[in-house]
Parts: C-alpha cells; structure tokens; sequence
C-alpha cells in the first residue's frame, strides 16, 4: 500500500510540460503558421496557446463531472451508515 501511495505521489509530482494538441489541431495551426494566415488578427503564438486552452478545458470536464458524482455517491453512503 505504500509503495503505491509513493508511485502515485511521484506521478502526479513529476509532471512535466504536455502540448496538448491532436494531430488535426497541431496540422491546421502549423498550417495557419505557415502561410501566414492569423486567427482573429492575433500572433501565431497566440492561436496555439488559445488552442491548447481550450483542448485541456475540454478535458477536464468529465474528470470534474465524474468527480463530483464519486463525492456525492461517497458522502451519501456515508450519511446511510
């Protein structure tokens, strides 16, 4: 039990940076990129951090919505016993 609470721990502290983008995302950015084409007048840089934004955003909902749904379901088992 402890070594796995010890795996875990190192896991989700030795993160590292992740780009976020499926391969259809990161080939319409590297293309916009590449012709010189610019989403709403903004830098290059700035359609690929929007893009990424917005893809982890779409990621972590579920994992919210699961959540809650895994607390309410323990605190309501809680209440019963």
């Amino acid at each position: 039990m402890l070594a796995a609470v010890a795996l875990t721990l190192l896991l989700v502290f030795a993160g590292t940076n992740a780009y976020s983008q499926c391969a259809m995302c990161r080939a319409t950015v590297e293309s916009n990129v590449g012709t010189g084409k610019r989403h709403n007048h903004e830098p290059e840089s700035k359609v690929g951090l929007g893009l990424n934004t917005g893809i982890l955003y779409l990621m972590v909902i579920p994992y919210l919505l699961i959540g809650t749904v895994g607390f309410l379901w323990y605190k309501n088992s809680r209440k019963k016993a």
